[in-house]
């Protein structure tokens, strides 16, 4: 990443900069306003505009991300999350894991997704508000195509069926839950409405009374997952939105499972490649992100020789190379010098809330974000890579809010940077446990 400053269009709200800044100051990376950090960024800008405009004309695209662990993924995906949200993008970011998301029980990604589920206008999960802005969507059509008030049920029960034609093919049940959906909520039934609607997003244990209210039966499964994927984007794009934005994080984790999952899950990888490049889900960019390892490794793709030829790309060229439309993206992770930069972004950002923006400023000069970011770099092993996460919590909790808060604090008189065990990632424990070179191994000689 380069020490570009990002760009801004206008005016930092108070309360989108107070977002950012708390989750830094938590140790997170923020949910949204990412743009306001965004550092490097911008050499990926018009390949992913563009995929994300195609998508919003009806094709679908695959993405695979990777990077080192510190190297910026979870930023990278929430980033690009937000540039479709304002394209009218629903969005979800899912993390897999073997035990709560396994990715070979395709059914769990899918529940996950309704979960988190969100729109611009909604927080996850939006799954219901979405239903009903699409039930209201046909409603307007009918009215439109000349339905009387009389008729309107009648009329929007045969749009409905026109709609999810395609649909029912794969998942005739997502279309009856739909319609016991519509007919509870007319009903005034809405213990029956809102189980019919968990049963739409994919949860378990919903009770039989509502599945036979419904005329639906049994749980979703692996292979119905698909088929309800096909549903929601149809869903989505007679209410309005433009598509679906999908990420699956940590794909990595696979390598640690055992050797028959892990080989189900990379099938049912290369399954959703195939089915995404068919053309079977207009509307979804769908996205993973992963280490160098998980893509190159014998535990990972190269497990499964049709995955790895999918997603083989040339990366022999240096980094300011890499072609942005390929199926994988490389992200170079942090240098000393972009940590840097991205530290006075946040001091800026800092400073244009505080009552003394100038005292902030000064005392946190850049000679002294420079500082900081060698001292927790060093603290680290001397890996920039994986520092960016504490570097930034130290910068906001430990010296800005001090600065901030108490008019007589100097975090060069009154600060010493401490870094406690507890409060590190596994990542980050390994880098500081390792030597920064060889010759700091002490070895015991007769």
């Amino acid at each position: 990443m380069s020490t570009d400053s990002p760009d801004r269009t206008g005016p930092v709200s108070a309360a989108r900069r107070r977002d950012v800044i708390d989750a830094l100051r938590r140790g997170a990376v923020p949910e949204s306003g990412l743009g306001l950090l965004a550092t490097g960024l911008d050499r990926f800008e018009a390949a992913l505009d563009a995929e994300l405009e195609a998508v919003a004309s009806g094709a679908s695209v695959f993405k695979a991300v990777r990077g080192e662990y510190g190297s910026g993924k979870t930023f990278f995906t929430r980033w690009l999350g937000e540039r479709a949200k304002r394209r009218n993008f629903a969005v979800a970011e899912i993390q897999i894991s073997e035990t709560e998301t396994p990715l070979h029980k395709l059914e769990t990604v899918y529940r996950r997704l309704t979960e988190r589920l969100a729109t611009p206008g909604f927080p996850p999960s939006a799954l219901r508000p979405v239903a009903d802005a699409w039930f209201y969507a046909l409603e307007e059509d009918a009215l439109t195509a000349g339905a009387s008030e009389e008729d309107l049920a009648g009329a929007v029960e045969a749009l409905m069926t026109a709609r999810l034609t395609e649909v029912s093919r794969h998942a005739p049940s997502f279309a009856t839950a739909l319609r016991g959906y519509r007919t509870a909520l007319a009903a005034g039934d809405e213990a029956t409405a809102s189980a019919v609607m968990a049963w739409l997003g994919g949860q378990p244990h919903v009770a039989a009374s509502a599945r036979r209210a419904a005329g639906v039966r049994g749980d979703l499964d692996h292979f119905g997952a698909l088929g309800f994927l096909q549903g929601l984007l149809t869903v989505l794009r007679d209410s309005g939105h433009s598509g679906l934005f999908v990420v699956l994080d940590e794909v990595e984790t696979l390598q640690r499972v055992r050797s028959d999952a892990r080989d189900k899950a990379l099938n049912a990888l290369r399954q959703l490649i195939d089915e995404v490049h068919s053309g079977r889900f207009p509307g979804l960019y769908l996205l993973i992100t992963g280490t160098p390892a998980f893509y190159d490794g014998r535990q990972g793709v190269q497990r499964l020789a049709p995955l790895a030829q999918r997603l083989a790309t040339d990366f022999t060229t240096e980094p300011r190379f890499d072609n942005p439309r390929a199926v994988q993206l490389r992200l170079p992770g942090f240098t000393l010098d972009s940590l840097v930069g991205l530290g006075l972004t946040i001091r800026d950002l800092y400073a244009s809330g505080s009552p003394d923006p100038e005292r902030v400023r000064k005392l946190a000069d850049d000679a002294y974000v420079a500082e900081l970011a060698g001292a927790v770099g060093g603290a680290l092993g001397g890996k920039a890579g994986v520092a960016p996460r504490l570097f930034l919590k130290k910068l906001v909790s430990d010296v800005l809010d001090r600065i901030d808060q108490f008019e007589d604090f100097d975090p060069r008189q009154h600060y010493a940077l401490t870094v406690h065990t507890a409060e590190l990632s596994e990542v980050e424990r390994n880098a500081a446990a390792e030597p920064a070179n060889a010759d700091d191994v002490e070895l015991e000689l007769p």
